[in-house]
């Protein structure tokens, strides 16, 4: 049976040449990179390497580069870390932020932090006039994502990032989905922090990159070794430093190409969905301005028969068509996604809404494909809706 798989929001394939790259410290290149012989040499050589290139791809400086194990450990460590640093007790947030922001933040309410949440507007977006109101004398951090994983929306961190520089308040985003898919430069952001995940860009699982500019505020969060100049112990994944590397270089160059392919999907895909269901579904979030290779649909109830999403999911799956209902963290649960909640959808809608995330390998056919099996699931399910 044929299958398609739009859900490269929560993870992507490993490119193959990313995977050429990795292989050989796989195997004769193995050395741990804190052992002072030839092997161990080779594989520090390499991760240095490696961690100019971000560096350079991001537009920061290679000090400012620390390996973690991916977005959910940068964000957990920049902004415990930032919080132990300055013992201030305010940390600003929005109330549609990944779980790997919300979580780490909450857990500091026992020591008597407070979170201050920010409400976006209807399309997901906060405005640097937010965060100006909200900064106060104990502000710790601002963390705001710059793409939303659910909706797509774009914050504009950059006018932001203005705002908490002229209150010398850090500033640190969550760029696990805009990274590779859309301009992304520190210095031109004027970021302090950022993270970054290999497998949201086609590299491997499990590696990812805590960006800190130099002078930042911040203690390490995980200690157990010299490794990462003393910023973050455990013995170094050389296989998948270099294979983040090596990914971040791709997505880089063939950025545009990739946004002009999703662009091209995205509106097949809207177009397909007003032509079969038009007046039955809407967009969350935004309506234009987002990044295109995100695309939320929520399904409007008939009267009082509310579409049950995750039987939804389920029939598309058995039908060969692999889509989420938000975050790959929380997928199963069953309340409703908590960003639509933020950004207003009622929860009928928002339970019967679906994530379709594409990526480079998708095609107009599978578009097609989707839209014929959706259109057939959606009349059983309604017809047996209560």
């Amino acid at each position: 049976m044929k299958s398609v798989y739009f859900d490269n929001a929560s993870t992507t394939s490993v490119d193959r040449r990313v995977m050429d790259a990795m292989l050989p410290f796989f195997t004769e290149n193995f050395g741990n990179a804190n052992s002072a012989h030839q092997f161990g040499r080779y594989s520090k050589v390499a991760i240095e390497d490696a961690r100019e290139l971000i560096a350079k791809l991001i537009g920061a400086e290679p000090s400012e580069i620390i390996f973690t194990s991916g977005g959910t450990e940068s964000d957990n460590a920049i902004i415990k870390g930032v919080v132990a640093a300055t013992r201030k007790t305010e940390i600003i947030t929005s109330t549609i932020e990944h779980h790997a922001v919300i979580h780490p933040a909450e857990s500091l309410k026992r020591s008597g932090v407070k979170i201050i949440y920010l409400q976006p507007d209807s399309s997901g977006v906060i405005q640097p006039e937010q965060v100006a109101e909200a900064i106060t004398d104990q502000t710790a951090i601002v963390s705001l994502m710059h793409v939303n994983n659910e909706i797509g929306s774009i914050n504009p961190i950059k006018e932001i990032a203005e705002v908490c520089r002229e209150r010398k308040v850090p500033f640190h985003s969550d760029t696990v989905q805009s990274v590779g898919k859309i301009p992304v430069n520190v210095r031109d952001l004027g970021l302090d922090a950022l993270s970054i995940s290999a497998h949201k860009i086609y590299g491997p699982k499990g590696i990812g990159v805590l960006y800190v500019k130099n002078g930042t505020p911040w203690i390490p969060w995980l200690q157990g070794g010299s490794q990462e100049r003393r910023r973050r112990g455990g013995t170094s994944n050389v296989t998948g430093i270099i294979g983040l590397a090596e990914a971040l270089k791709y997505a880089t160059v063939e950025q545009e190409a990739h946004l002009k392919h999703f662009e091209e999907l995205r509106k097949a895909a809207v177009e397909g969905l007003n032509k079969r269901f038009s007046g039955r579904f809407q967009i969350n979030g935004p309506q234009s301005g987002g990044v295109p290779h995100i695309l939320n649909i929520g399904f409007i109830p008939d009267g009082e028969k509310a579409l049950d999403g995750e039987m939804l999911l389920l029939n598309l799956d058995i039908d060969g068509v692999c889509v989420s209902n938000g975050s790959a963290c929380t997928s199963g649960a069953m309340e409703p996604s908590h960003v639509l909640k933020g950004i207003g959808i009622p929860d009928p809608i928002a339970k019967s809404s679906i994530r379709v995330s594409f990526g480079k390998q998708n095609s107009l056919d599978e578009i097609d494909f989707f839209i014929e099996k959706l259109d057939g699931i959606l009349e059983r399910m309604m017809a047996t809706a209560t």
